[in-house]
């Protein structure tokens, strides 16, 4: 699949202008330059990840914390008894972004995956939780991902995910670019709820998807050192 497919598509229908387009891809290489930095840093290969021509943000609500742009999300998809794991990335996150901040977001939905993967092998996805906005799915991340120490070898890389999520992400300067260079302009969004991204697959469906044992392995090794680095922190 090509990552800029649906970039290139819009570009043709004319609904972004070749500067954009041209600064989108241009960009482009400092995610896949992440992308890489991860795989090695973690030993895990990185899901299939392509570029959204449009800018994602939470639908509006009578909650002030019910707006939010998400610039990247893990999308599990479900067909014909197959699974799959897709990172969306935002077009305005790859034009406007910040390297330490394109590799941090790419590095915390991986977390999301592997966060996916390791319930799914454990039949949890029956019932999940829906978090009602932004402000509840910033604890939500905190309690339930992966340790990124325990994922990463990456020094610099933990530290950009650090910085940019110490309790959910924030970056002032890219939310307000994505504003005026974005939204204030016209240019593709789509309104999400925060409850769109929730999975829930039946217990036929889950019997069915098979996971790599090796994998699994690798995610069981990653679940007892994130649970020792827990148990750090709290004493």
């Amino acid at each position: 699949m090509d990552p800029l497919i649906r970039i290139k598509e819009a570009h043709l229908k004319g609904l972004i202008s070749d500067k954009i387009y041209e600064l989108v891809v241009n960009r482009f290489p400092i995610t896949v330059e992440g992308i890489n930095r991860i795989e090695k840093a973690s030993g895990i290969r990185f899901p299939i990840a392509y570029v959204e021509p449009s800018i994602i943000v939470s639908a509006p609500g009578t909650n002030p914390y019910e707006f939010g742009i998400l610039f990247a999300r893990t999308i599990p998809i479900t067909f014909d008894d197959k699974f799959q794991v897709v990172i969306q990335i935002s077009a305005p996150l790859v034009a406007y972004g910040l390297k330490g901040t394109i590799h941090a977001i790419l590095a915390h939905e991986f977390l999301h995956f592997l966060e996916l993967i390791k319930r799914i092998s454990k039949m949890e996805l029956l019932s999940d939780e829906i978090t009602g906005n932004l402000f509840e799915s910033v604890y939500a991340d905190e309690t339930r991902l992966f340790e990124p120490k325990a994922v990463f070898s990456d020094r610099t890389l933990l530290n950009h995910i650090t910085k940019r999520f110490p309790a959910g992400f924030r970056d002032y300067k890219l939310e307000d670019k994505a504003i005026k260079l974005w939204i204030e302009k016209g240019l593709p969004k789509t309104n999400i709820s925060l409850g769109a991204n929730t999975v829930k697959l039946s217990a036929e469906s889950l019997s069915k998807i098979k996971l790599d044992p090796l994998f699994l392995k690798k995610l069981d090794e990653l679940e007892q050192k994130s649970r020792k680095i827990h148990k750090k922190k709290l004493y």
